[in-house]
């Protein structure tokens, strides 16, 4: 397993594992989870963060806790496709708070976005202020009404 030409191995795949579902694992409960000495752990996770293997640790937080429980999946579509019009794209989508995650696709859809917002009034403020900075064709949304699975976990 590789990125970049880092490569990892099972016990580096066992700390992943270990960290992707608890980042705050003491130095002391990672070596136990991996059975590893502390030292061999932590150089170990130390190389692949250097490697870019593991980008960085964060808090996972509620969305309801936080005021932004509903989950929107908005289609874009656009009439163009020049780097110009894609770097404002970009801008704009990383300016705006509330878009957590944007893809440029394949097939009929030009991007996909996930918004979190409070409420289907709050969604709107967001498309208001997203069309008023950027040319668009088409945007559909989906309002998410169950949540089945979502995990930050990769299969490692």
């Amino acid at each position: 397993m590789e990125k970049s030409g880092a490569t990892f191995d099972e016990i580096d795949a066992r700390i992943l594992r270990a960290l992707q579902r608890d980042a705050t694992l003491s130095a002391d409960a990672l070596s136990d989870a991996v059975s590893l000495s502390r030292n061999a752990a932590w150089r170990r996770v130390k190389r692949m963060e250097d490697a870019g293997i593991i980008r960085k640790r964060v808090a996972l937080l509620d969305a309801d806790a936080v005021g932004r429980g509903l989950s929107v999946f908005a289609a874009i579509r656009t009439e163009r496709h020049d780097a110009d019009w894609a770097r404002r794209f970009s801008q704009v989508t990383r300016s705006i708070s509330e878009i957590v995650g944007v893809w440029r696709t394949s097939g009929e859809l030009d991007y996909l976005l996930h918004i979190r917002v409070a409420d289907v009034a709050g969604y709107d403020r967001l498309y208001r202020r997203l069309i008023e900075q950027i040319e668009l064709k088409d945007v559909t949304a989906s309002f998410v009404m169950e949540e089945i699975k979502e995990t930050t976990e990769l299969p490692v």
